[in-house]
């Protein structure tokens, strides 16, 4: 171990027995070098605590080397992350506020690889970004452990479990499955409207509270034109999201930061934009990960008018049974765009359209991450979040009249009936519902009933 070490401390309390929080360390060995750690402190002498305490850090979840590594640190090893995050990803139902809850316990809680306040910091910031934002969080705690690298590992690793089972079960009910996996799907798929309103409700509370006066009328204006757009122009509600979005960023005249207009959530958007000739598929998936506002479920309408109306990939039947999916299996909801893929181009349609869509998200983390703090004081971004959020949460709602007008049997607006008391009234999961729902239609289909071709 290095004879000198200098502490770079950015919270110091000495008093009476202080924490030195956020201690960067010259001297130490490359392994505990470039990394921040929150060490417990005694008195002013933090060079004689911090040799006391290496030792201990060094013990855990590092590499039995002392010399080399990566820039920034080999504080972890990559396969702690590998396992940690694929666990995530393994047992992630309830999307984003499951994955938050777990990266907490993991991150913060238990292995107190991150302070409480980074890690609000993260969700703060990956909330201001287009794209799944618990994914976002998963990528950057992993980013801000390992750097680049394990923002990769862990990034995959959170991904894939759903991805793969979602792929596996995409193969299974857009193939020609028998009666019984045709009665689950469809049976699932009725609760889907449901479930839409549901998730878009939830939503209104928090982003109500954020608005502030006149602003208010404008929030309710933009709540209304996504619900509008989503019900009778799905295929352009990206447009309506970015006019939203527009319009309060420019009602509040708020001036660009120097050196931060890339990290303005309108420029990234009219940027990806600029890129989306990729072919329809790669295009749909691209909306999905990078013009995404208000949560996951936006993607629905994002994707519906593409899959089922202008390309015809999907009958509405058959993206009902996805969209069911996405929401059935563990990990982000985005995976959803996965299935359409399968239904257009098959196994390679699925895996294009998972990269194209996930793509967005370690981007930002790798162009972005290192100015978080900055992107949380910029009003830009959150003048534009202001516009396009409550625009992406009428989408939501309003995505359920087309949900609904696709169900083709009478028995299914029965289930949806029974799937809206229980997610509305009684509160239930969304998992237990679409479960109890598939099980309906598995009886329906076994019974005889009439199954959706």
């Amino acid at each position: 171990m290095a004879s000198e070490l200098v502490a770079h401390p950015r919270t110091v309390d000495l008093a009476g027995g202080g924490v030195v929080e956020d201690v960067k360390l010259d001297g130490a060995p490359q392994k505990l070098a470039h990394h921040y750690y929150r060490i417990p402190i005694t008195g002013p002498d933090v060079a004689t605590r911090l040799r006391n305490t290496l030792p201990l850090m060094a013990a855990r979840d590092l590499p039995t080397s002392t010399t080399g590594g990566d820039t920034p640190g080999d504080a972890l090893r990559l396969g702690t992350i590998l396992r940690e995050w694929g666990r995530i990803g393994c047992v992630g139902f309830g999307g984003p506020p499951a994955h938050i809850a777990l990266l907490r316990d993991l991150c913060v809680q238990r292995r107190r690889w991150i302070s409480e306040e980074e890690f609000e910091h993260g969700i703060a910031a990956t909330n201001l970004l287009p794209g799944p934002a618990s994914t976002q969080l998963a990528i950057y705690c992993a980013w801000r452990l390992r750097g680049i690298r394990g923002a990769l590992v862990g990034g995959v690793s959170f991904i894939a479990p759903g991805l793969i089972l979602i792929i596996a079960l995409a193969v299974l009910f857009l193939g020609s499955p028998p009666a019984w996996v045709r009665g689950i799907g469809a049976g699932a798929g009725a609760v889907v409207a449901a479930v839409a309103v549901q998730a878009g409700t939830s939503l209104m509370p928090a982003s109500w509270q954020r608005a502030r006066g006149a602003q208010r009328a404008r929030w309710v204006a933009y709540l209304v034109a996504g619900g509008a757009a989503a019900a009778l122009v799905g295929p352009w509600l990206v447009l309506v999201l970015l006019t939203c979005g527009a319009i309060e960023l420019g009602w509040r005249r708020v001036g660009p930061h120097d050196g931060l207009s890339a990290f303005a959530a309108w420029p990234l958007v009219l940027a990806a934009a600029t890129t989306g000739g990729l072919g329809a598929l790669c295009w749909t998936a691209f909306k999905v990960g990078a013009l995404s506002y208000g949560g996951g479920f936006v993607i629905i309408p994002l994707m519906q008018g593409d899959a089922v109306s202008d390309y015809h990939w999907m009958t509405d039947g058959e993206f009902l049974n996805a969209v069911a999916l996405g929401q059935a299996t563990p990990g982000p909801v985005v995976q959803t765009v996965a299935v359409v893929g399968y239904a257009a181009h098959g196994l390679t349609g699925a895996l294009l359209a998972a990269i194209v869509a996930f793509a967005p998200s370690f981007w930002f983390i790798a162009l972005g991450a290192e100015r978080f703090d900055r992107l949380r004081s910029d009003p830009n971004p959150r003048a534009f979040l202001d516009g396009a959020g409550p625009a992406a949460i009428g989408a939501i709602i309003g995505s359920a009249i087309p949900l609904t007008a696709a169900l083709a049997e009478t028995w299914q607006y029965a289930v949806l009936a029974v799937g809206a008391i229980l997610l509305l009234v009684l509160r239930r999961s969304i998992v237990t519902t679409l479960l109890l729902a598939a099980a309906a239609g598995g009886v329906t289909a076994l019974a005889g009933g009439p199954i959706p071709t």
